[in-house]
């Protein structure tokens, strides 16, 4: 087995996220990194430090990450953020009109809403239509 590399960048932090490590962020329209609050917003990747604001957010944005659950989670499962930015399951529909953003697919599953599955993260946020 080989060993998997992570890539982690670093932002300005746009608010205090000392509690929010292992939550989904994305980038404001200043550069800093801030919670992202739906599935509809573009998610960048999943926060791996405690920064409080203005500190240095260290972000994931691809490999494999811890994350926050908002519900149960299984492995494979698509993830977006929930209004908390926490892990939320993403679900295609056929004939979808509205863009989700996904940050990563669920490989160790969670029991529970604020259980930490691990996850491979795509960063970027990849759009799916629901």
């Amino acid at each position: 087995m080989t060993e998997q590399k992570t890539q982690v960048v670093t932002l300005p932090a746009g608010a205090d996220l000392s509690a929010k490590q292992f939550y989904v962020v994305k980038i404001n329209s200043t550069g800093d990194a801030v919670l992202s609050a739906a599935k509809t917003d573009r998610s960048f990747g999943i926060l791996q430090n405690a920064p409080t604001s203005g500190a240095p957010a260290e972000v994931c944005i691809g490999g494999k990450s811890k994350l926050v659950s908002g519900a149960a989670l299984s492995i494979n499962d698509l993830i977006g953020s929930d209004a908390a930015g926490k892990g939320t399951v993403i679900t295609v529909a056929a004939g979808g009109t509205v863009y989700n953003y996904a940050v990563g697919l669920v490989t160790v599953a969670s029991g529970a809403a604020d259980g930490i599955a691990q996850v491979h993260v795509f960063g970027g946020g990849q759009p799916l239509l629901v």
